[in-house]
């Protein structure tokens, strides 16, 4: 059974299952073939596809690998129409009640431009990993806010708290982990290759 979510949530939630299905009939995949390039089961995809189930930030990720996308560019490509401005109480947020992140577009959403901002926000004891980056050589800064987080890029652990900014190039498997006992929150700019 699905979690009740807010109508714009799950508006954005119908696009963004359209959107997904609509990549992988684009390059002529199967679910089969999407299972095999993501890990993700077939019937996960499936489901997914037909809004039966939620997409958690882990199995988004693998799905932007597989697409080439970062995350923000995939939700970005869901929004109806590109504004140049989008006032605090517009912007897109998403939710993976599952691991306890919540990500905030600062940015206007544009598919074309290759730098956003997006603000994080992970409850204590969340711990989100990654086993590729969306897009390779995906450059990130993090910029902590409130909080503690301990970011891994490929082998190396970085703690950063409050006021902190970590600058990295994503190759590798990476992890969000907050510590607590407070909640993680930071802002993040993503710089396409």
């Amino acid at each position: 059974m699905r979690d009740e979510v807010a109508p714009h949530d799950a508006q954005v939630e119908v696009r963004l299952a359209g959107r997904l299905a609509w990549l992988r009939e684009e390059r002529g995949w199967s679910l089969d073939e999407l299972a095999r390039r993501t890990g993700v089961s077939r019937s996960t995809l499936s489901r997914l596809e037909r809004t039966e189930i939620s997409p958690t930030a882990t199995l988004l990720n693998r799905l932007c690998a597989a697409y080439g996308r970062t995350m923000s560019q995939l939700l970005a490509e869901v929004e109806e129409e590109p504004p140049r401005l989008v006032r605090a109480g517009q912007q897109m947020v998403w939710r993976d009640e599952s691991s306890g992140f919540t990500r905030r577009s600062v940015s206007p959403p544009h598919p074309g431009l290759r730098g956003e901002l997006v603000e994080g926000l992970l409850r204590p004891g969340a711990d989100i990993s990654y086993d590729e980056p969306p897009v390779p050589g995906l450059e990130q800064h993090i910029w902590m806010l409130e909080g503690v987080l301990e970011v891994t890029v490929g082998d190396v652990v970085h703690e950063i708290r409050a006021g902190d900014c970590l600058r990295f190039r994503l190759w590798d498997r990476s992890r969000f982990r907050c510590p607590g006992p407070d909640p993680a929150r930071y802002a993040l700019m993503i710089v396409l290759p």
